[in-house]
């Protein structure tokens, strides 16, 4: 099977042993796969030389240094379209640091491989979690999901997770279409724009254990969320 997984990373030097043996178990049980660590300037610890001795000695890691990232939506992007260009058919987003389990790795490919375009994880359906993950967190997430899908005519579980997978042809078209967030909002963005395509929510856990969420994170989040609201209303739905 021909797939790739995309982490961007920053300063996950504390973590960084714990999750890349994970990852390395979900391989091999799956028995292919690559994964792309994706790092920028916002890394300032041992991130970028670890992920450099990792892809020496296991090749199926590969490091993409970009200095040129602006934003988390820059870094996401670029694991994209390292992984599009590499000819790979299904691509699996999802945080690194344990936030995400990578043991469901397998469950995403499964729902690609049946047919759905889009496999969307999810804290809020039944078998879900989330633990260790501050009060606002749990607000931000909750909350965040029941305001897009008020706002934006949506009905699914989970809005703002970043754990999913999609087809390779959907992987193309989120790389041409022109995504006004910049920072995390880009989960919810991404899932609104999709809504129309073969999609499934499965069941996750996460793992948030800092309430950080910075004011310019939040006022993008905003800012994104009435634009399309009002495009919406105003009868010019985007979709990709």
């Amino acid at each position: 099977m021909n797939w790739a997984l995309v982490v961007p990373m920053a300063n996950e030097e504390a973590e960084f042993s714990a999750f890349t043996l994970a990852l390395q178990n979900s391989l091999n049980s799956i028995g292919s796969g690559t994964v792309y660590l994706v790092i920028d300037k916002a890394s300032t610890d041992n991130t970028l030389k670890l992920s450099q001795d990792l892809s020496t000695r296991d090749k199926r890691f590969m490091t993409v240094w970009a200095p040129e990232n602006r934003n988390v939506v820059d870094a996401y992007l670029r694991g994209y379209k390292e992984a599009f260009n590499r000819g790979h058919d299904y691509i699996i987003e999802m945080d690194a640091g344990l936030s995400h389990d990578p043991a469901i790795l397998p469950k995403f490919l499964d729902e690609m491989v049946k047919g759905h375009e889009c496999v969307f994880g999810s804290r809020f359906v039944k078998g879900g979690s989330m633990h260790d993950s501050p009060f606002f967190r749990r607000f931000l997430s909750r909350g965040g999901t029941l305001l897009s899908n008020l706002l934006l005519g949506t009905n699914l579980k989970d809005m703002t997770s970043g754990y999913q997978g999609f087809k390779r042809e959907i992987v193309g078209k989120i790389l041409d279409h022109p995504l006004r967030s910049t920072a995390h909002f880009y989960q919810t963005e991404l899932r609104y724009l999709l809504r129309n395509r073969e999609h499934i929510e499965i069941p996750i856990s996460y793992k948030a254990p800092s309430p950080n969420v910075s004011r310019g994170a939040v006022l993008n989040s905003f800012s994104v969320l009435l634009y399309y609201f009002f495009s919406r209303i105003l009868g010019r739905q985007s979709a990709i």
